[in-house]
């Protein structure tokens, strides 16, 4: 029997960008907490939330493949930081990130649950955000309201108004779900996107 594909994610964001690949799937919240701990490099950081959010479906949906994504960024002054959570610290985000470079780490995890077979990766993405006076900032926020998002800002909305540059393999993984790498997964687990194309 063919595994089911499970989302461990509410995010429409990653929704949106699973549905590219043409595959039903369902979307649950996770039953995980995540939790930045800055004495942990970003890269093994995002691999281990997305791992923790695959895995917290596993016994509700033992005969599934199971995706986990988690994304951070990292501010000039080396702090991970993950969603503002609030518009007031989305503006706090965006005046500390604005006319500077910036790493965002997104981790992407595929686990099947019916044998325990797991891979996980991330995938860094920098941009550089124009130099942004606080009107802009404070009307930015106030219009996409970006308190569910690393960096406080929707890069597949305005928020690309605000860039002047971006460097990066896979501009999905800024989104936060890196289809590229994904989908290299899903082949490797025997799930090929392309062979559901008529």
């Amino acid at each position: 029997m063919a595994a089911s594909l499970i989302l461990a994610s509410t995010s429409p964001y990653r929704r949106q960008l699973l549905r590219q690949l043409g595959l039903p799937f369902e979307a649950v919240a996770p039953d995980y907490e995540e939790q930045i701990d800055q004495q942990v490099s970003p890269e093994l950081l995002v691999k281990h939330l997305a791992t923790g959010k695959a895995r917290s479906l596993a016994e509700r949906f033992p005969q599934s493949l199971i995706i986990g994504a988690d994304q951070v960024f990292v501010d000039p002054r080396g702090r991970i930081l993950g969603k503002p959570g609030t518009l007031a610290a989305a503006r706090r985000q965006l005046q500390q990130m604005a006319g500077k470079k910036h790493t965002f780490y997104t981790g992407v995890t595929l686990f099947d649950a019916r044998n325990g077979r797991l891979q996980s990766d991330f995938v860094p993405f920098t941009v550089t955000l124009r130099a942004l006076s606080s009107e802009q900032i404070a009307r930015y926020v106030e219009r996409e309201q970006p308190v569910d998002c690393a960096g406080a800002f929707k890069i597949e909305g305005l928020g690309i108004a605000l860039m002047a540059s971006m460097e990066g393999e896979d501009y999905t993984a800024l989104i936060g779900l890196p289809l590229l790498r994904l989908t290299d997964m899903l082949l490797q687990f025997g799930v090929d996107p392309l062979s559901s194309c008529s």
